[in-house]
């Protein structure tokens, strides 16, 4: 689970970013507090036009800032960024310290601080390949998640406190504070790795982003991933709006808000960690996760007090981590390094870039229909995006749904039909793919290579008793693979 802390630099990468973590998550906590309760008389629309601002540049600065994640050192990026971002943090905390913020600027800070993470969120996500290499970078990725909750568990539930205790000025002053824990883990860091570069580098800004474009409408499992992330994190990570909406609706004060986020830290947290445990990410996981979001979110959405609402979102942190973790996994490992941070900026900007549509009508929502709104209009989404995920999963796999002697089973259209012996049906769907064959055709849409380096299979989760080629504790359904980048099948020095 952790074994890419045995590598030095990511090591120092990790207690640095995590320290920093816990201020930046005590800063979204206050910040929308202030917005909520002390800036305007809760207004929750409010709330989201901060969120559309805060996120929107994600979207916006894809042309640039995936090329800068690309093109530079991004050790040397993330300096300057989180150099920027300490300055910010500790500005607005001076005006409300000093009685002199309004809504305008919380409105500015919110924008300023989405331009600067346009860039450093994309260099930041990259960076991990520069200090790992490809057979721990699934790992990576996965406890950089579990650092990222670790800090969600610990940060809102302290920015309550000092919000009761000293005011919501000084947890903005220190946030900047802990911005020295990463910018000195930066500079401890020997590796100076630069992304590696290819012809593509030589071209404008704009050609290069039409190149990852290009890379993408090529594997059409990104493209599903990315139509998956963008209904999820336009209407179903709404946070703030949906925390604290329904903390005022339960009639609970700071401390119960900051208490919300830190409780669904506790499902993120697992997710990340158990997505730490996988050999390499899969796409069938973010599938299913996708549609226990939508589950958890309905039963949210009627949870008749306070407590019982809290209970249902560590479920619900431990489905959108798990969704998130093996999304950003799945998208790193299978990327060809030369356009890696291109389509890293084009994920994160769809993710975050849904944010600016999803969140001012999540909270007007829940302005006009009450706090519950907002948990069934991420139900709704979420469950759209299981069914958009199944629907691929079964059309690229080329699978059936089928009744045998009273229960349902997943086949192959390929040989064995589908009236063959059912040992043989269950045989035929752990065999390599290659031999699947119809007519004398292989089935190509089901064709994959495999993340691990293990050899190609197409595995179907069936009712089924342990082969004996299996080592002990492995499933077979975690030699299951994804549809690979078309370069990876011809067997490119960087394939997955």
């Amino acid at each position: 689970m952790f074994r890419s802390l045995a590598v030095r630099d990511y090591r120092i990468w990790f207690g640095g970013a995590f320290v920093s973590n816990i201020g930046a998550w005590m800063q979204a906590t206050t910040q929308n507090w202030v917005v909520l309760t002390e800036l305007t008389s809760n207004n929750a629309a409010a709330v989201g036009t901060t969120m559309a601002l805060q996120f929107g540049p994600q979207l916006l600065l894809v042309p640039f800032s995936g090329a800068v994640a690309d093109r530079f050192d991004r050790r040397k990026v993330l300096l300057v960024t989180q150099s920027l971002l300490m300055l910010l943090a500790a500005g607005l905390g001076v005006l409300l310290i000093t009685g002199l913020a309004e809504l305008w600027h919380l409105y500015a800070f919110a924008l300023s601080l989405g331009i600067v993470n346009a860039f450093d969120t994309t260099s930041r996500q990259a960076f991990v390949s520069d200090l790992v290499d490809q057979d721990h970078l699934s790992n990576a990725v996965a406890l950089n998640s579990a650092s990222f909750n670790s800090a969600r568990l610990v940060g809102p539930a302290v920015a309550g406190v000092l919000i009761a205790a000293v005011g919501s000025g000084w947890v903005f002053v220190i946030n900047a504070g802990s911005f020295l824990a990463v910018l000195g883990a930066l500079l401890a860091i020997q590796s100076r790795h630069r992304p590696k570069r290819g012809p593509v580098e030589r071209e404008g800004q704009f050609q290069q982003l039409a190149a990852g474009f290009r890379y993408v409408r090529g594997r059409r499992d990104l493209l599903v991933i990315f139509l998956i992330v963008f209904l999820v994190g336009a209407f179903s990570m709404n946070f703030p709006v949906m925390s604290s909406t329904m903390a005022v609706e339960f009639g609970r004060g700071a401390g119960d808000y900051g208490l919300l986020s830190s409780i669904l830290a506790i499902g993120s947290l697992t997710g990340a960690l158990l997505s730490a445990r996988r050999p390499a990410a899969r796409m069938r996981v973010v599938i299913i996760a996708v549609g226990g979001i939508g589950v958890v979110s309905l039963l949210a959405a009627f949870m008749p007090s306070f407590w019982t609402f809290a209970a249902t979102l560590v479920f619900l942190g431990l489905a959108i981590s798990t969704m998130l973790t093996t999304a950003n996994g799945f998208v790193q490992t299978t990327t060809d390094p030369a356009v890696r941070g291109r389509v890293l900026a084009l994920y994160m900007a769809i993710l975050m870039g849904g944010t600016p549509i999803g969140a001012p009508l999540v909270g007007a929502a829940a302005d006009v229909l009450g706090a519950r709104s907002t948990l069934l209009i991420s139900a709704i989404a979420a469950l759209l995006a299981f069914g958009i995920g199944m629907s691929w999963l079964l059309t690229a796999r080329e699978l059936r749904l089928r009744r045998d002697d009273g229960r349902w089973v997943v086949t192959h259209v390929g040989r064995p039909g589908v009236d063959d012996d059912r040992a043989d049906q269950l045989e035929t769907l752990t065999a390599p793919i290659s031999i699947l064959r119809r007519s004398g055709h292989v089935i190509g849409a089901g064709e994959s290579a495999p993340q691990d380096g293990s050899p190609s299979t197409s595995t179907v989760p069936i009712q089924r008793a342990p082969r004996p080629t299996e080592s002990p504790g492995q499933s077979r359904n975690d030699a299951d693979d994804e549809e690979a980048a078309p370069g990876a099948r011809r067997g490119g020095p960087e394939s997955p």
